[in-house]
């Protein structure tokens, strides 16, 4: 009998067939969830025997939703993911023309979804850009919530925009926008709160699964007062609330200002030896840089939420391209969580069995992870793994793979399920 995964406790309470909501996605959406949701179910089926099962339960969203009812969000789809606190989701269509800015922000935001999670890994074989992809093995924690995703925009021309400009020039004094006649003007809000429970749960994460570091990444150099109060604001909380389980960078730049560069590298040598876990910060711009001449630094990284916009495609390019990335938006404090695949909707491809899986199905083996059915979740990845070093794969890696076996999206399920 299926039943409702529930939280209590600060941890989700899963049954043996949870239900769990699903949006098909508009594009490959037709593709790509038949052939994931039936790795899925194989995995389950392999781990566990039978005596765990998914019962997948649709709801409308997007394009489909919006022919069906004339709405692109109907309010039972949103209600179905609160009852049932984990869902997944295809690629969603961006209305035009006003309405909703974006169905992905619309749900991160109402359900407080305040982690964007996508990790970054690579899978031997997957055609790669730079030298050594095997060293990328990082996970990004995007803030989902805030910055300048909380949308607060006033177009030039308008009657609020020079409201704003008339506030900032006659109340407060600024004297540094260029163009004031002609300027939109927009708004981004970080807060503490919001800073210091992405950063708790990217520590949380590293401890979890005992990691190497956590990187707050930001540009505060130049926004001092929202990027470079994210940075302060992270290791203020790790010093305070996970005392004794990290080393901060701070902490080094104290010890080598007291007692020398030396004393300072001792001290921490000793200290991650202990296994606690080193947090430190990097410049966004650097960081794009480092990522990719010394991907091997890097671990765990905590940023802001358009950073980690920037960030997350970026990683997934070295590793193979968005098209294998997977993602998750999660409350680690209510239990609500929806895993995405992070592509668009490709419409010019829809429907002809030739796009890659990967995201979504990645992205249900996060789901997995999330629920605790490790398991199948391993499986998924081990199966897919093995079908990618066989050159038995879609389109979009065969044509830079020599002596690769195409298959469509249907066949490349067929043959992860084969592998499992």
């Amino acid at each position: 009998m299926s039943q409702k995964i529930t939280f209590s406790n600060g941890k989700l309470q899963v049954p043996s067939n949870p239900v769990i909501p699903y949006i098909q996605g508009d594009g490959i959406g037709v593709d790509i969830w038949p052939a994931s949701q039936q790795v899925w179910d194989a995995a389950v089926e392999k781990a566990y025997k039978g005596e765990r099962k998914i019962e997948w339960k649709a709801v409308l969203a997007g394009e489909a939703a919006f022919i069906k009812t004339g709405e692109w969000m109907p309010a039972e789809t949103m209600q179905a993911f609160k009852d049932y606190l984990v869902g997944i989701k295809g690629p969603l269509t961006t209305p035009v023309g006003g309405g909703i800015r974006s169905l992905n922000v619309a749900l991160r935001q109402d359900l407080d979804l305040f982690v964007c999670l996508r990790p970054v890994n690579y899978f031997e074989g997957v055609p790669s850009p730079i030298k050594k992809p095997e060293l990328v093995d990082m996970c990004i924690f995007r803030e989902n919530t805030e910055d300048i995703y909380a949308g607060i925009e006033y177009m030039t021309g308008t009657p609020e925009n020079q409201k704003v400009k008339d506030f900032l020039i006659n109340e407060m004094g600024v004297k540094k926008i260029r163009f004031p006649e002609s300027s939109s003007i927009g708004i981004k809000p970080v807060s503490k709160d919001g800073s210091e429970r992405l950063v708790r749960a990217a520590i949380q994460y590293a401890l979890d699964r005992k990691l190497p570091s956590v990187t707050l990444v930001h540009k505060g150099n130049i926004m001092k007062f929202t990027e470079g109060a994210f940075k302060n604001w992270g290791y203020e909380l790790a010093e305070t609330e996970f005392a004794g389980k990290v080393f901060t960078w701070p902490t080094w730049e104290k010890i080598k200002k007291e007692k020398g560069e030396e004393a300072a590298n001792e001290v921490m040598k000793a200290a991650l030896a202990e296994g606690k876990i080193l947090i430190k910060d990097s410049i966004a711009d650097a960081f794009l840089q480092d990522s990719l001449l010394h991907s091997e630094q890097f671990s765990v990284i905590a940023t802001l939420n358009l950073n980690g916009d920037y960030i997350s495609d970026a990683l997934a390019a070295m590793v193979g391209g968005i098209g294998i990335a997977p993602g998750g938006n999660i409350n680690y404090n209510t239990g609500y969580a929806i895993f995405e695949a992070t592509h668009g909707t490709a419409p010019k491809i829809a429907g002809k069995n030739i796009a890659n899986p990967g995201s979504l199905l990645l992205s249900g083996a996060m789901l997995l992870d999330y629920i605790g059915w490790t398991e199948a979740a391993d499986l998924v990845r081990e199966a897919m793994g093995k079908a990618i070093i066989h050159k038995t794969v879609t389109q979009d890696f065969a044509q830079f793979m020599d002596g690769a076996t195409e298959l469509g999206t249907k066949e490349f399920s067929n043959e992860i399920v084969k592998q499992l």
